[in-house]
């Protein structure tokens, strides 16, 4: 049966309306985050590196803060550096190499009984005041918990035995095991193959603002526990949320509004 121009035109319009709210529908489901099934935290979200600072200044009164922001400084460019080189070797090594160039770059004698006083600082680590309750909330909830980090998982492990949170967690995803330090997309990969989960449900906690950027250029929805109160980086990408403590990452975990990931 012909079909004259009008009822052609109401037709089309009819079809142009369908797949419309069907496109809508689409968009509706797509702009919905998935479920967070799992979180992934840098180790120092949960581990106060503080104390370290205060050792420092014990060794070298007066000189303390100095030695401890020039070693940290020093010890994430030697990741960078090992990293691109090619050249990996553990966090341990790389702690100890960059306390020895602190050292000499503030011309400060470092004996090596005071090498290993600072070193076994980092067998001291303990928890944040508020890192026991949060982690607690979120296993309670079903959320599965691991560090990513470039720690070791015997600094792991020490740290975790050390602050009573046996338990908490699933095996810890050292980079060790890709022999790639943080951000090399190789290190948040074990995220998605230990969890077995898309990344889009594998919220990233980020101690450092440039860890928070690499997790977000990965694909994490992302958090940044920033307790230090440091300024945002300049890398053009940040962090879906941010906040002082790990409070704030339960409720972006439980519920609260994030962006869409990136398809």
């Amino acid at each position: 049966m012909p079909v004259n121009r009008r009822d052609f035109l109401t037709l089309a319009a009819g079809a142009g309306m369908a797949a419309g709210l069907l496109a809508g529908s689409r968009l509706v489901r797509a702009a919905t985050p998935a479920p967070i099934g799992a979180v992934a935290l840098d180790g120092f979200t949960t581990f106060d590196p503080r104390p370290l600072v205060a050792r420092a200044e014990r060794l070298f009164p007066g000189q303390g803060q100095a030695l401890a922001l020039a070693w940290r400084t020093r010890q994430f460019e030697y990741t960078w550096l090992r990293t691109l080189m090619g050249r990996y070797t553990g966090f341990w090594q790389i702690t100890e190499e960059a306390l020895g160039y602190a050292a000499a770059q503030l011309r400060l004698p470092l004996s090596g009984a005071q090498r290993d006083e600072l070193m076994q600082g980092y067998r001291e680590l303990r928890a944040w005041p508020d890192a026991a309750a949060a982690l607690q909330r979120l296993r309670a909830a079903g959320v599965r918990l691991a560090f990513l980090s470039n720690f070791s998982v015997e600094m792991l492990d020490t740290a975790v035995h050390g602050s009573g949170l046996d338990g908490l967690f699933e095996p810890h995803l050292s980079t060790d095991r890709v022999q790639a330090f943080k951000p090399d997309p190789r290190a948040y990969q074990m995220g998605v193959d230990a969890f077995a989960l898309p990344r889009e449900r594998i919220a990233f906690a980020a101690f450092g603002g440039w860890d928070a950027a690499g997790a977000k250029s990965f694909g994490y929805p992302t958090y940044w526990v920033n307790r230090l109160g440091v300024p945002l980086e300049q890398l053009g990408i940040s962090a879906d949320a941010s906040g002082p403590g790990l409070d704030g990452l339960v409720a972006f975990v439980l519920g609260a509004p994030r962006a869409q990931a990136p398809a």
